[in-house]
């Protein structure tokens, strides 16, 4: 039951931000083998003062707070962060430099929906529990 947080200074239309999340929920099912109904993803849109990092160059910033279960490999990880930066930049304009991910993860039985509770990942595409 991930949660994946983009805090940007981009300005997205809502038809924008609709097929952002669509595209980033499609590369995280893919990239760790799992299923698209419990993804969920906010986009907050920042003023350019809200954001710095120190690495940054002209243009918009783009960051990434993915709450995932843990057990994922960095391999998994790793593929997922880079197309989705690679999506954001050819889409959005970011430079590689004005973009950061950051993965927290957490015990299947901390990410809960009112219907269920998260199992444990066993590597392979299946949860236990």
């Amino acid at each position: 039951m991930p949660l994946l947080q983009f805090d940007t200074t981009l300005s997205l239309s809502d038809a924008e931000k609709t097929t952002f999340a669509e595209r980033v929920t499609d590369l995280y099912t893919a990239e760790m083998s799992t299923t698209a109904g419990h993804v969920a993803v906010t986009i907050r849109e920042r003023d350019g003062a809200a954001l710095h990092l120190g690495r940054a160059v002209e243009g918009p910033l783009l960051f990434l707070d993915a709450e995932i279960r843990r057990g994922r490999s960095f391999e998994r990880k790793r593929s997922f962060a880079l197309a989705t930066m690679a999506y954001a930049g050819d889409t959005f304009d970011v430079p590689d430099e004005n973009m950061k991910v950051v993965f927290t993860e957490h015990p299947g039985e901390a990410m809960m929906g009112v219907d269920r509770v998260g199992g444990e990942w066993n590597g392979d595409g299946e949860l236990s529990g």
